[in-house]
C-alpha cells in the first residue's frame, strides 16, 4: 500500500502493513496489537495534513474510519466519530441550525484530527466549541474522556500534538454549538468584506459557509481533482507568533528590504504578542506564487502558504523547497517558520 494514495499531497512511499479500522473497537484492537509487538504505528485520518518520506513507513498504518454523528443532552451538544469527513460535519451542523463551525467549512480531513491541530480558520477555532475529546489511552490501555480544560489548546496545537503526541488516539469529539440559524459574530476582516458586513456582525450560517468555501476555493484550499493547486497539505507553515522585540526586528528588516513606509501586518495573539502572516514574510523574502525550483514541487499559484505536488514531485523535493523558503525567510527577517503538517520520516 502506497501512503501517497491516502494523502491529499499524493506523496509518500509504502507501508509495511495497512489496517482500516471501521469501528472504535477495531481501532483500539489494532493499536493494542501493534503496541504489544513494539512496532511503529502511524494513525492515519484523511491524510490532509501529512508529509511522508519517499521511503515510506516501516510499520503499521491504521486508518481511522469509524462513522457517526449524534445529538444528545443539551440542544447544541453534538458528538462526532473520529472518522467522519470534517466538511461533511460542518455542513450537517449548518443544516441542523447549529452555529459555531461554519467558518471551518472546506477544511479537508477527518473530525478526529481537529482537536489535535486545534483547527482554525476565518476567526474560529475548534477549541472554542469542543467540550470533550474521547480517546484511547495507549499508556493505560483504557478509554478516557478529556475535557476542554485539559486539552491544552493553543494556536494550531494541543496536548495531543505537543505533550502526549503518542499517548492518545482520538475516538470522538463532542462540541457545544449555538442552537441558532445565524453565524457566530464574524471576526475575520477578509470574510466580513466578502459578506459585505462589518466585523462583529452576524449572517445566516448558510451564507457564512458559502462565503468561506468561495474564499478557500480562490486560494486552492478546497480539494478539487480538477485543480492541481489543491494537491497540497494546505498551509505548510504556521503563522509565527512574535513578542515585541521580535516584531520590532521584523519591522526594521521590512523597512530596509521593502521601503520606509512598509507596515508589517499583524493580529493580536494575547499576552502582548502578535501573529504575523507567514505568507507575507514568504512573499517579501522573494518567493512568489508559482515559484518552483524545477523538480515538480512548487508554491501554489493561488496561495503562498501552500506547497504543491505538481504531479511529478517527490517528498524529498518538496522538503527541499520548504527548507529553501524557511532559510530565505530567516535570512530576510530573522524568523524561523515552523511546519504545520505532521512530518513522517522527514525533517525540516
Amino acid at each position: 500500500m502506497r501512503i501517497a494514495d491516502h494523502t491529499t499531497l499524493g506523496l509518500g512511499g509504502p507501508a509495511r502493513r495497512f489496517i482500516r479500522a471501521g469501528t472504535d473497537e477495531d481501532l483500539i484492537e489494532a493499536v493494542r496489537a501493534v503496541d504489544s509487538r513494539g512496532e511503529p504505528v502511524l494513525i492515519l485520518g484523511g491524510g490532509s495534513n501529512l508529509v511522508v518520506a519517499d521511503e515510506g513507513f516501516d510499520g503499521t498504518v491504521i486508518q481511522v474510519a469509524a462513522k457517526g454523528i449524534c445529538r444528545g443532552g443539551e440542544p447544541g451538544l453534538v458528538t462526532v466519530a473520529a472518522g467522519e469527513d470534517w466538511d461533511a460535519v460542518v455542513a450537517w451542523t449548518v443544516t441542523a441550525g447549529l452555529a459555531g463551525l461554519e467558518c471551518l467549512s472546506g477544511i479537508p480531513g477527518l473530525a478526529g484530527a481537529t482537536p489535535i491541530q486545534n483547527v482554525g480558520a476565518y476567526g474560529q477555532e475548534v477549541a472554542e466549541t469542543i467540550t470533550a475529546v474521547r480517546t484511547y489511552d495507549r499508556f493505560t490501555g483504557q478509554t478516557s474522556i478529556i475535557p476542554n480544560g485539559r486539552c491544552g489548546f493553543g494556536y494550531r496545537t494541543s496536548v495531543f500534538k505537543r505533550d502526549d503526541a503518542r499517548r492518545h488516539v482520538v475516538l470522538s469529539v463532542t462540541f457545544r454549538l449555538a442552537a441558532q440559524p445565524v453565524s457566530r459574530p464574524v471576526r475575520y476582516a477578509e470574510l466580513a468584506a466578502a459578506l459585505g458586513v462589518a466585523v462583529g456582525d452576524q449572517v445566516a450560517s448558510t451564507t457564512a459557509r458559502s462565503a468561506v468555501l468561495e474564499l478557500r476555493r480562490g486560494k486552492g484550499m478546497v480539494i478539487d481533482a480538477a485543480d492541481p493547486d489543491t494537491r497540497s497539505v494546505g498551509s505548510f507553515f504556521v503563522n509565527p507568533v512574535l513578542d515585541g522585540t521580535a516584531l520590532a526586528a521584523v519591522e526594521a528588516a521590512a523597512r530596509a528590504r521593502c521601503g520606509e513606509g512598509t507596515r508589517v501586518p499583524r493580529f493580536d495573539a494575547g499576552d502582548g504578542r502578535v501573529k504575523v502572516p507567514a505568507a507575507w514574510l514568504i512573499e517579501r523574502a522573494g518567493f512568489g506564487k508559482g515559484y518552483s525550483p524545477g523538480d515538480g514541487a512548487r508554491i501554489s499559484s493561488k496561495h503562498t502558504l501552500a506547497l504543491v505536488n505538481s504531479g511529478s514531485a517527490t517528498t524529498a523535493g518538496l522538503m527541499a523547497l520548504a527548507r529553501e523558503i524557511r532559510d530565505g525567510v530567516r535570512d530576510a527577517f530573522g524568523v524561523s517558520l515552523a511546519p504545520e503538517p505532521v512530518l513522517v520520516g522527514v525533517t525540516l
